[in-house]
């Protein structure tokens, strides 16, 4: 296995013509959303494939029924080791409005700015700029010697679209894309001197409820006392969902929900972060959910349930006077550990029948369910990652949670069995998917070297 300070060395000084590399591909403009940029999403996979094949993958377009896919492999110089599978995705946002760009999108530039130099165009840092870390840092490796781990990359270009094609592609492809443990580098560091692990992604169960009463919207001076009233029923039900303390009080909710291992519990609280700030940011100031917990622990580490939307009557200018004959919400459950999504599901039904009064019916729509993700905090490739990152940063990486849902990686955990480390270099202020994106220069030579150091840790 080549030597780490070699590589490394090899990402410093190869760092101009990676960026040649970069601004190559960040210059196609795959757009995946628009059918006029379908052109440019095959140039952009043939684009990848063709780089791959120099440092010595055996690399491949794949076409589906919408953008291609790209496949590459390449074994370690050993046997016995990791065989890993690297995730990211080649298509990119619009670029609309163009007014705002200062300058052409898909023009990449180098621009100066108080933190250094950073990347500007459409896709610098999402993803292109994030996946070419992990193809550097392979190039590193191969001109050095060889991989220390056996690698697989698939590159997709319907990110940006939900990714229709890929749980197919996975299902036709299982036996060739299953590895020991997924990477993904589509994430954020903590801040822009310390890196993150997101070990952690909250799953997530969507039900809209619609309550129906009379056959039509009654007159309420008519009426009103004596008829049922759809939102006064749906409203009672809402109220019920949280006890005083915000927990949620559907039995068996917390069913799988585990607390956080002392040791991660302790880092986070000394992590630089104030919820007061967070909540500041959008003009609130008191958290509003279960009493006793941080505010890092409520958006990362604890499952809610939250009403998205709720509509029932007459919501327009002035007054009318109607008791109505339905009304609906839309329900969002973020599940955390263990929780099942359909028991969850299964629960908030029996809940909301248990409170219909005799005239009332309900019909349930279903929009969506996925458990949580979580890698064990005990997991020996979690230790071995944080410790390459802290050899590369100086600082002891972030292991997060993030608390929303990213589905492709539970469409990998489903289909494929594999845990996945979600390594980004991306920064808050990169304005993924708005005018004059951008990343930093650190980030995208800092990140070659994390990589590099991910996968040799990985192998010992």
């Amino acid at each position: 296995m080549p030597a780490l300070d070699a590589v490394l060395s090899r990402i410093d000084a190869n760092l101009d013509e990676a960026l040649k590399r970069l601004f190559g591909l960040i210059a196609i403009p795959s757009v995946s959303t628009d059918p006029a940029y379908k052109g440019d999403c095959a140039r952009a996979a043939q684009w990848l494939v063709d780089d791959l094949k120099t440092i010595g993958f055996d690399a491949s377009v794949r076409e589906t029924a919408g953008h291609p896919m790209v496949v590459a492999h390449a074994k370690a110089t050993r046997r016995d080791v990791p065989h890993v599978l690297f995730y990211g995705h080649y298509d990119v946002q619009p670029a609309d409005p163009l007014d705002l760009w200062e300058t052409e999108p898909f023009a990449p530039r180098l621009a100066d700015a108080p933190t250094g130099k950073r990347i500007v165009a459409r896709g610098s840092a999402d993803d292109k700029g994030q996946l070419m870390t992990f193809v550097e840092a392979c190039r590193a490796f191969m001109q050095s010697g060889g991989l220390p781990c056996d690698v697989t990359i698939l590159f997709e270009g319907e990110e940006e679209t939900g990714s229709p094609s890929l749980p197919a592609f996975l299902a036709a492809n299982k036996d060739e894309l299953k590895a020991s443990l997924m990477l993904v580098c589509d994430t954020n560091m903590w801040d822009r001197d310390t890196p993150m692990i997101t070990a952690m992604l909250r799953g997530l169960a969507l039900e809209e409820v619609i309550i129906r009463g009379a056959t039509r919207d009654l007159h309420s001076g008519l009426f009103g006392g004596a008829a049922v009233n759809p939102i006064h029923v749906l409203a009672r039900i809402i109220a019920d969902l949280h006890d005083g303390q915000g927990r949620v009080t559907l039995p068996g909710f917390y069913d799988g929900v585990a607390e956080l291992p002392e040791e991660v519990a302790e880092q986070w609280k000394q992590i630089p972060f104030k919820g007061s700030d967070f909540l500041g940011a959008v003009g609130l100031s008191t958290p509003a959910g279960e009493a006793g917990r941080s505010v890092l622990e409520m958006i990362w580490s604890r499952p809610t349930c939250d009403v998205n939307g709720i509509s029932g009557g007459y919501a327009g200018a002035g007054s009318k006077t109607v008791l109505p004959a339905q009304a609906s919400a839309k329900f969002s459950f973020r599940l955390v550990g263990k929780q099942d999504p359909e028991a969850v599901l299964n629960a908030f039904r029996a809940f909301v029948r248990e409170r219909l009064p005799d005239d009332c019916r309900v019909e349930f729509q279903r929009q969506g369910a996925s458990p949580a993700l979580q890698l064990p905090f005990s997991s020996e490739m979690l230790s071995r990652a944080r410790r390459a990152l802290l050899q590369e940063w100086g600082k002891e990486p972030v292991v997060g949670g993030s608390g929303g849902s990213i589905p492709i990686v539970g469409d990998f955990k489903r289909s494929l069995g594999m845990d996945a480390l979600m390594i980004g270099f991306g920064l808050d202020d990169d304005r993924i998917h708005s005018p004059n994106e951008k990343y930093e220069l650190s980030s995208f030579h800092k990140g070659a070297r994390s990589w590099a150091r991910v996968l040799d840790a990985l192998a010992k």
